[in-house]
């Protein structure tokens, strides 16, 4: 009789893995999350540890007997793993040393994939000097670096498509690769106006996409379910390289403001309606995708 790993049942005809951000359960523990995500029929999470989107951290969460807990707790509700967030700036004085112990925690749950932004650009002999050390760590735990473009609308080295496309020229690693977002890309660089556009010309070089809708108010960016905003994620979707792995976020505690920086609200999101948003988003993906 075969075994398969947590999470493969579902994964779709042509091996498509479509995972779901924890970040929509901000305030609610692993567990938690874990559960709510299986009952509503997703096979994978993509663990979220982003400072501004979720609960407050500190390294100690990636230790190891950390990782062993946090994968078990997957594995129990049936869930794969592929990706992780965990964003800093690599380009600080202290990324080498941060970054290697979030990619041992990623490798140690499961993931393949760590998703990251650069660095900001006034940091970037910086970024370039603790690329040649972690992309050496990243090989030897076998995960690949995604670098993601940022919404905070600061200038970073990785603003638009353009950027991300000649960053990993430059670099030119197996172990290094794009996780775009247009919805970042919507609040970062608002000007450019068609964002699908921008993460469709990313295309060559992702190796993992975050899909996030969203709508513009007087108030900010706030973000929707996928397909109910004006990112046009359809079209993202469907030119997506075939069996590139994809991830639903939808950090539904915050929106970004007319600064485009993240604004936290004091409550967490009813678990109710996490649950028929992440739900019906997921179906909307699924159908993109054929899957």
């Amino acid at each position: 009789m075969e075994t398969k790993e947590p999470g493969q049942n579902n994964a779709g005809a042509r091996g498509r893995i479509v995972s779901v951000s924890a970040a929509p359960y901000d305030g609610y523990s692993p567990a938690e999350a874990f559960e709510s995500l299986a009952r509503i029929g997703a096979t994978h999470v993509e663990p979220a540890f982003i400072v501004g989107y979720t609960e407050p951290f500190d390294e100690s969460a990636f230790a190891p007997d950390r990782a062993s807990v946090y994968r078990r707790l997957i594995e129990e509700q049936g869930l794969g793993c592929v990706a992780m967030s965990s964003h800093i700036d690599l380009g600080l004085s202290t990324a080498v040393k941060v970054f290697t112990g979030r990619m041992r925690f990623a490798a140690a749950i499961g993931a393949r994939i760590i998703a990251t932004n650069a660095a900001a650009r006034v940091r970037q002999d910086a970024f370039f000097a603790h690329m040649d050390l972690l992309l050496r760590r990243a090989e030897d735990l076998g995960v690949v670096i995604a670098l993601e473009n940022p919404g905070d609308g600061s200038d970073n080295l990785l603003n638009t498509a353009e950027d991300g496309l000649a960053l990993v020229r430059r670099i030119g690693s197996d172990h290094l690769g794009l996780n775009y977002d247009a919805a970042n890309t919507a609040s970062h660089r608002p000007e450019l106006q068609d964002f699908a556009d921008d993460a469709i010309a990313a295309m060559p070089a992702c190796v993992h996409i975050h899909v996030k809708d969203l709508v513009r108010r007087e108030t900010g960016w706030h973000f929707t379910a996928i397909g109910e905003g004006t990112i046009g994620c359809e079209r993202i979707l469907k030119a997506a390289r075939a069996a590139m792995p994809v991830s639903i976020e939808l950090p539904l505690r915050l929106h970004r403001g007319p600064d485009a920086q993240p604004v936290r609200r004091a409550e967490r999101v009813p678990l109710p309606e996490i649950e028929k948003v992440v739900a019906r988003s997921l179906a909307t993906v699924r159908t993109a995708l054929a899957v």
